[in-house]
């Protein structure tokens, strides 16, 4: 196995001056990268336990518990899947958490599912921007959007009812697999048609 500083790399210091054998170095080298997408996701997800933040459960505790209410209302792998990574920005982006786990599950949800988990936290604030001063009802102005009830439901049955101690919440080996198969290929990116094309000839 090739070490970090044996492997192949591109010759150019500028893009501009990359060759077409150089880019198949990289595109060789992105395969790999991609695939390895899960587990750095999963070692992410374990940064937030420990983590409460004055909420009653740790963050890991509330993603696993949203994810296992979702599972257990019937919900399928996929959204199952948004339901456990919804707040895993929380480390990185503590002020626009909600975008970070969107970006991170948009190549691979479908349209109603990524715009669920990007608004998730203004239709959330229904709960509790009263307190803060702010606005609650800042998610009416998404009203007239298809994907309004779906996220409403999602605050109220899951997100919002996962923050009990006492309740089921099932461990993340048990989610493991589904975001392996969620995440085995995107649906939807920039770069699919490279990833395509490395799969036919892999």
């Amino acid at each position: 196995m090739q070490g970090q500083h044996d492997e192949r790399r591109a010759s150019f210091t500028h893009m501009e001056d990359g060759k077409a054998e150089d880019w198949q170095i990289i595109s060789d080298a992105f395969g790999g990268f991609a695939r390895e997408l899960p587990d750095r996701v999963i070692e992410h997800l374990r940064l937030l336990e420990g983590d409460c933040g004055g909420f009653p459960v740790d963050r890991l505790t509330h993603c696993l518990q949203t994810a296992t209410l979702a599972h257990q209302d019937g919900k399928d792998e996929e959204y199952v899947v948004c339901a456990l990574l919804h707040d895993i920005g929380d480390t990185l982006g503590p002020y626009n958490h909600a975008d970070i786990a969107a970006s991170l599950l948009e190549p691979f949800v479908s349209e109603e599912n990524y715009w669920m988990v990007k608004h998730h936290a203004i239709f959330q604030g229904y709960y509790f921007f009263h307190h803060l001063g702010l606005d609650r009802n800042l998610r009416d102005q998404f009203r007239d959007h298809p994907c309004f009830e779906r996220t409403v439901e999602f605050c109220a049955k899951y997100d919002g009812a996962a923050f009990d101690p006492d309740a089921e919440t099932l461990p993340l080996s048990f989610f493991e697999p589904m975001l392996r198969r969620v995440m085995e290929k995107p649906k939807r990116s920039l770069y699919k048609k490279t990833f395509d094309k490395q799969e036919a000839t892999a």
